[in-house]
């Protein structure tokens, strides 16, 4: 659950430092830049231990999925209260689509320790011997 909480607090600094410059247009680009980058580091803060302490439990995939449906969910939050843009209907099929690939990724995932039914990962898989004969 850290990790979870922490990807979601990482998403919300990187979405400002990303995005919330576009209220501020007439702002010099520099001093957004600058001021993104300040953000961006916060982001980091939070962001390398959800992914250091998540990859005890979480593979490196199923984080990077994870981020990116937590990115989503803040992201639209944040377009629509802070950046008043609305939510079509068709950014809504593609987040869909996004969230799809969560039931892939952690749906079918086998554990790759323990079990000894587990079938072997691609990494684990040898070329059979040649049959002698």
């Amino acid at each position: 659950m850290a990790t979870i909480i922490l990807l979601i607090l990482s998403n919300i600094f990187m979405t400002f430092a990303w995005y919330g410059h576009l209220k501020f247009k007439s702002s010099a680009l520099w001093v957004v830049i600058l001021a993104s980058w300040g953000i961006a580091f916060f982001e980091y803060c939070l962001q390398v231990p959800a992914n250091r302490w998540g990859h005890e439990r979480f593979s490196a995939a199923q984080l990077k999925i994870m981020q990116e449906v937590i990115t989503l969910v803040v992201f639209c939050v944040f377009a629509v209260t802070f950046l008043r843009e609305p939510l079509k209907w068709n950014y809504v099929v593609g987040f869909v689509m996004i969230l799809l690939a969560v039931v892939f990724v952690f749906g079918f995932d086998r554990p790759t320790k323990g079990a000894p039914d587990d079938l072997p990962s691609v990494g684990q898989m040898e070329e059979d011997p040649p049959a002698e004969g």
